[in-house]
């Protein structure tokens, strides 16, 4: 299943922001930590480098992640030049007030009355971008909501005398190339659900949770998962719920539903998606995978030469 989402007002959003970087210090990008590179936006590492600006990347819901995928996360960006990795929770104050120092210490020619540190925050939908703008601003400046794309203009603000920020439209990017990067940020609710079925999203999450985290699903649910894939881990949620339609049958759409709040929620305990190993191994098998493909593609754009070649001989 490949999922696409790129609401018109995007291609709008895309625009402003090209055009702002060039007048901003640093780029504040905000990550889902659980699953940092599926919501890392390549359109915003690719307008950041063009004009050279760092980036702190803030990898939010550590509340939700999984501690260890979480260090492991922070040590892989912290090694990329230009690159500073903030683990952090807007649900916690502390963490919020160490954004401004962090932001400055990586433009410290600016932050002064003559030359404000101008800050330009980027992230896709639905990863807590608008709620950290109204946390760092401590007032509410940005509409928050549980369905993406809430935010649709770019705003202009002032945290300090000495700080400028300005906040940008979730933004996704065209074309997903990785099937399992749009599942997880349908599973992570990053797309709008008009882009996706949610039964065969939750299959998807099923058998992450079946290879990573079994253990949580005995917790929660209370069923064996051995043997089990995707599928089955949904038909075991709707057996334990008491969840069937007419007929007896399961009401698989309702168990889908309940697996994948749970894990939006973190009923089902801190789960990360991916981690850089993981990130590895999907992007190797996804590089052979397109490699096949237009190997094939090219064996028939041959063979159709061939024939038409033969056509013209036989008339």
């Amino acid at each position: 299943m490949s999922i696409q989402w790129f609401p018109g007002h995007m291609n709008s959003a895309k625009k402003q922001a090209e055009e702002q970087m060039e007048f901003v210090d640093l780029v504040i990008e905000v990550l889902d930590a659980r699953l940092p590179e599926a919501s890392c936006n390549p359109l915003v590492d690719r307008m950041r480098k063009f004009r050279q600006r760092p980036v702190l990347k803030i990898l939010n819901k550590i509340d939700l992640a999984d501690p260890a995928a979480t260090a492991a996360w922070k040590a892989y960006y912290d090694a990329q030049p230009g690159v500073t990795a903030y683990p952090m929770t807007t649900k916690k104050p502390a963490d919020v007030a160490r954004i401004p120092a962090l932001a400055l210490s990586l433009a410290p020619h600016r932050g002064v009355p003559t030359k404000p540190l101008r800050i330009m925050i980027m992230g896709i939908p639905n990863v807590g971008k608008s709620t950290l703008m109204n946390a760092l601003l401590k007032k509410r400046v940005a509409k928050v909501g549980d369905e993406p794309a809430v935010t649709k203009t770019q705003q202009k603000l002032y945290l300090d005398k000495h700080t400028v920020l300005v906040d940008t439209p979730g933004l996704m990017w065209p074309k997903i190339e990785m099937a399992s990067d749009g599942l997880m940020l349908a599973a992570s609710h990053a797309i709008g659900t008009n882009a996706l079925i949610e039964e065969e999203v939750a299959f998807f999450l099923g058998d992450v949770l079946l290879e990573r985290y079994p253990q949580l699903l005995t917790a929660r649910y209370g069923f064996k998962t051995e043997g089990l894939d995707g599928i089955g881990v949904v038909e075991n949620v709707a057996a334990r719920r008491g969840f069937r339609v007419r007929g007896g049958e399961f009401d698989v759409e309702k168990a889908a539903h309940v697996l994948l709040h749970d894990y939006r929620s973190g009923a089902l305990g801190r789960i990360s998606l991916e981690t850089p190993e993981t990130r590895a191994a999907r992007l190797e098998a996804h590089r052979v995978e397109m490699e096949e493909k237009a190997r094939i593609a090219a064996e028939k754009a041959a063979l159709k030469a061939e024939e038409a070649m033969r056509g013209k001989r036989g008339t």
